[in-house]
Order: C-alpha cells, then sequence, then structure tokens
C-alpha cells in the first residue's frame, strides 16, 4: 500500500487515520475505523438495496439497455427517479437531469472499393473483407482519395521520447500505413496512448496524410473482418464532436489491410516487410516511403438517434470550493438484444454495468443521509453515461462539454464492472498510481479494511478501456476501482475465478440476476467509492498530476 502524506488530503482523512489506530482491524467492527458521523450514513447502503437496483436494470424488459431504445429510456427513467428520491438536485441541461447525446451509427455501404497501381504493372483492385475494409465515415457518405503510400511504422511521434516514426518521412498528401503489431520497447502507459487508434489517426492528420490503413503483420491470420456500425457522437452543429475512429479534417479515409496486402504495398520499396518488422521489434524506428499508389472509394450510411446521460448534483457548504466537482461515473448502457447464446439472446448487463449504477445510487443515498455539517465542501457530481459499450461516448461528450464549467472538475471516480462475485477483501486502484488520488484511495481503503493493491492483469489495458479515460485525455485526475485478487482462503488468487466467469459470462446474455453474486461485497464497494469522493470533496487541496506523469505531462497542461 502506498504511504498516505497526511497533510495532502484534509481533516477527514486525518480523522480516518487516527480511526484506524484508536479502533484496531477492520475484520471484526468492519465501521469501527469510520469517524462517528460517517457511520449511520454509510450502512444506509445495504446488499438488499444493492441487489434491487441491480435487478431492475438486469431485468428482460429494459433488452439490454442498447443506447436509443425503450429499454435504454427505461433504465434513464428509473436513475431519475432514485436520483429524485435521495434529494440529488438536477444537473443536465435545462434544469433536468438529462444530457442529450445524439448517436450517429455509421455504416459501409456496397461500392466501396481499393485500387492498387504499382509501380509497374497493371492496377488491381483489392477485395473487400478479404484484402482491406474501410471505417464507416460519420460525416460524408462518399470519400475519394488517389494518393501515394508511406510506411510509418508504429504511427507514432513522440520526439519528447526519443522516438519518431514521422521523423524525415513526407507524408503530406498521402497515405499512411502503419502495423498493429505491439510495441513492447515502451512502457504500459506510453504504449496504450500512442497506439490507441485515435491517436495513430490524430498523429496523421497532423503530419498532413489523407489517410491511415491499418496492417496485419501475421502472414496466417485470417483477413480482418468488415467492421459494420461504428458509432461516433454528433455535436449541436450536427458535426462529429467524439469519436474512436474518425478525426475531422483533411483525414477522410481510415481502414485496415491485410498481412498478405501490406506485402503487396511493399513491392519494390528499399526495404521488405521481414526487415522493417524486426527494426521495429528491435525498437528502431523503420520508415519507408512506397511506390504504389492508392485510389480508394468509400461509401457510408448514417443512423441517428438521441441517447442521454444523467447528471445529479450533491452541492457543496464551502463558499468558494462548492463551484468545484467531484464526478462520480457509471455506464448506464448495454449490449442490447444480439446473437443468442445457451437460447438467450438478451445481453442483460447485471454485472456490466447495472451493478456500477447501483453504486452511484447508493452513494446518493449516504449523502442524503449526511447532517449538513458532513456535506462535503465541494459539490459531487452522479453521472450515468451512455455509450461506454461502443467506445466511452457518454463520457467523452461529457468530459468535453460539461453541464458545469469544464475547468471546475477536479477528479473522477468512475465505477464500471467490479465484478462483485466473492468477498471483496482488496481492491485495484486503476489510475490512482498517476496523481494525488492514490491518497484518498489508500485512506479509504484502510478506513474499510482493504488492501490496495498492483493491477494483476495488466495486460486486459483496462485503465484505457474505460469511462475514466474520458476524463484523463481532459486533463483531469481520474481512476477506476476494480476487484483485487485477494482471497479468504489466502490463496489470493480471485483474478483466476474472475477469469473462469468473464469467459463463460462477460458481454454474453448469461451476465443476468441468476448470476454469481456477492451483494455484500457489492455494499462495501459502493461504502469505498463512496469514502474516496468524499475525502476528495472535503480536501482544502485540489486534485494534481504526479511530476512527470506521463498522462499528466500529455493532458494536465
Amino acid at each position: 500500500m502506498q504511504k498516505v502524506n497526511t497533510p495532502t488530503i484534509g481533516r477527514v482523512s486525518k480523522l480516518l487515520l487516527l480511526s484506524v489506530v484508536a479502533y484496531g482491524p477492520v475484520a471484526a467492527q468492519p465501521t469501527a475505523t469510520l469517524p462517528r458521523p460517517l457511520r449511520k450514513p454509510m450502512s444506509s447502503i445495504s446488499p438488499a438495496s444493492f441487489k434491487a437496483h441491480v435487478q431492475y436494470l438486469a431485468d428482460d424488459k429494459l433488452r439490454g439497455r442498447q443506447p436509443g431504445t425503450p429499454g435504454y429510456q427505461l433504465a434513464v427513467d428509473y436513475v431519475v427517479a432514485q436520483l429524485q428520491q435521495r434529494g440529488v438536485q438536477p444537473a443536465g441541461e435545462n434544469g433536468t437531469f438529462l444530457q442529450t447525446v445524439r448517436l450517429r451509427r455509421a455504416f459501409t455501404e456496397s461500392g466501396s472499393s481499393l485500387r492498387l497501381t504499382p509501380a509497374a504493372g497493371p492496377a488491381v483492385s483489392l477485395i473487400y473483407g478479404q484484402d482491406f475494409t474501410f471505417y464507416p465515415n460519420p460525416q460524408q457518405t462518399e470519400t475519394t482519395v488517389d494518393a501515394g503510400l508511406v510506411f510509418a511504422g508504429f504511427g507514432i511521434s513522440a520526439p519528447e521520447l526519443g522516438y519518431d516514426d514521422y521523423a524525415g518521412l513526407d507524408v503530406k498528401g498521402k497515405i499512411v500505413v502503419v502495423t498493429r503489431q505491439e510495441a513492447r520497447q515502451f512502457p504500459d502507459a506510453v504504449r496504450l496512448y500512442n497506439t490507441d487508434l485515435l491517436t495513430v489517426l490524430q498523429t496523421a492528420r497532423r503530419h498532413g496524410a489523407v489517410g491511415v490503413l491499418l496492417a496485419g503483420v501475421k502472414p496466417t491470420a485470417k483477413p480482418p473482418e468488415p467492421l459494420r456500425g461504428m458509432v461516433s457522437v454528433l455535436g449541436p452543429d450536427g458535426k462529429v464532436a467524439v469519436s474512436r475512429s474518425y478525426v475531422s479534417g483533411e483525414l477522410p479515409l481510415a481502414g485496415s489491410i491485410s498481412a498478405a496486402a501490406l506485402h503487396r504495398l511493399f513491392a519494390g520499396a528499399a526495404q521488405d516487410t521481414g526487415r522493417v518488422l524486426s527494426a521495429l521489434r528491435a525498437g528502431r524506428p523503420a520508415s519507408v516511403a512506397l511506390l504504389p499508389r492508392l485510389q480508394a472509394t468509400q461509401r457510408s450510411r448514417h443512423q441517428d438517434v438521441d441517447s442521454y446521460n444523467v447528471v445529479g448534483k450533491i452541492e457543496g457548504t464551502d463558499p468558494q470550493l462548492r463551484n468545484e466537482y467531484v464526478v462520480h461515473t457509471a455506464h448506464l448502457d448495454h449490449l442490447g438484444v444480439g446473437a443468442p447464446i445457451a437460447g438467450d439472446s438478451i445481453y442483460n448487463g447485471a454485472h456490466d454495468n447495472a451493478t456500477g449504477v447501483a453504486t452511484l445510487l447508493e452513494i446518493g443515498g449516504v449523502y442524503q443521509q449526511l447532517k449538513a455539517k458532513q456535506k462535503p465542501k465541494r459539490s459531487v457530481l452522479i453521472t450515468l453515461v451512455t455509450g461506454e459499450e461502443l467506445g466511452l461516448l457518454g463520457s467523452a461528450y461529457f468530459a468535453r462539454n460539461p453541464t458545469v464549467p469544464r475547468q471546475q472538475l477536479v477528479a473522477n471516480v468512475n465505477t464500471d464492472m467490479p465484478t462483485i462475485i466473492a468477498p471483496l477483501l482488496s481492491v485495484v486502484p486503476l489510475g490512482a498510481e498517476n496523481s494525488s488520488l492514490a491518497a484518498p484511495v489508500a485512506t479509504a481503503a484502510q478506513a474499510l479494511g482493504l488492501t490496495v493493491e498492483a493491477d494483476p492483469e495488466p495486460a486486459q489495458n483496462r485503465f484505457i478501456r474505460s469511462d475514466q479515460y474520458s476524463f484523463v485525455t481532459q486533463g483531469i485526475p481520474a481512476l477506476h476501482i476494480k476487484y483485487g485478487n485477494k482471497t479468504a482462503d489466502g490463496r489470493n488468487n480471485l483474478s483466476e475465478q474472475v477469469q473462469k466467469w468473464r469467459a463463460v459470462t462477460y458481454h454474453k446474455p448469461q451476465d443476468d440476476i441468476n448470476g454469481e453474486f456477492d451483494f455484500e461485497a457489492g455494499r462495501k464497494y459502493a461504502q469505498l467509492n463512496f469514502l474516496i469522493g468524499y475525502l476528495v470533496a472535503n480536501d482544502a487541496k485540489r486534485p494534481t498530476w504526479n511530476p512527470g506523469n506521463f498522462f499528466g505531462e500529455r493532458f494536465g497542461k
């Protein structure tokens, strides 16, 4: 557990630490380490109330809570009513709890084509779905590009880190080809950010490219499946405001090519694919101009629907700090109705993420129970977001266009599928290591008798796969509390149990209320998330990025 610097986490944190010393181990008396004024309000969270929320939100009548459907609207109506019952104030648009998020689903239409003209010899048409795919364009229904090619390694341009695939490479007006092989020479945070699809596209646009093709690297790999139905968010002006697969401006083309097609693009080049990929694996840039030209025609169609973020507020008590906000988030959406598995086609999303929504509703209830002098200094936002399963869309839209002044958002505590299938004995605070948020996490965990652990599954890249990352990219310190590995029998192998659960349940119709749950763990998880947010809301000092932190340097300035 990280050492806590008590002067940086405020009076309430100090009281918690003093209580830990005074009352001893939490296992014997779960609430004994909490200051007395917090004990009764936090005890208002019960396993039964937690389960009731999950049971409603995961009911078949909500049809998997897909954004833009009547089932999702039922979920919106439910959480609004629950927030109202708990005295949470509306903080959405026009005095309501709602923020409209207009979603555009874009589809690649027949007639899209890619034609290769080599330096010598006849032109040849590549086969859609076998040699290449296009990401549908959410802004234009038809785009045409005729351009030369360059190979730009991983597509990373980070000269401040001593690495630049674009150094000395003329890409203006050309299509950039990049490999999706893993850039293992970089630390996790650097690699995850720089090889994220959106970053690759933004980097190519910044250097003047007109298109990006992502290349497969294994000759034996199956050709990529056609990508259909990619979703973006439109702004009030009708233009794309948020997307994971499109950047506005002069970059109309994005797609992928097979390993076999990549070899064809290297015909006549100064180096072959074997050499450049070997160099990249060794940590050396290996960019090269390619001789063929590509003629691409892409046709897209669009379907627009309105969905909603739900935003509520607990107003702070301090005359100055009440204008700053700690944001609790959980995604309200899930996958809807899909391909049947074992005779069931409704993807109920009980764990993912009805449990997260239940957590936030119960947090609202705790604040309602606090006496006036225990209310937080800063204001707290309870924010249920849409479109997480579509690419963190609702949270990205909110983080860029919040219903309160953006510069007044000080921290995000995200809740996404805590996987409460066993007693909660330890937690992994994804992202807390990047900022001063590690201190309130350590204090709150200690007060509840929980161990803080490092991520047992770093290869899952979970930090950039949930809604906290939307806030990080806007320069706001954020974290996401996940399950730890500690077990009651001392084997400390909960991640193995979770992996087995995930194989049969995650993103499947089997994630329903009849599955495996430990609602006592849900109660404790909600208490922990409340306490972290409460500590941040009461600390006079605003959360800060750690000196030299990659995300703080990239986004915090």
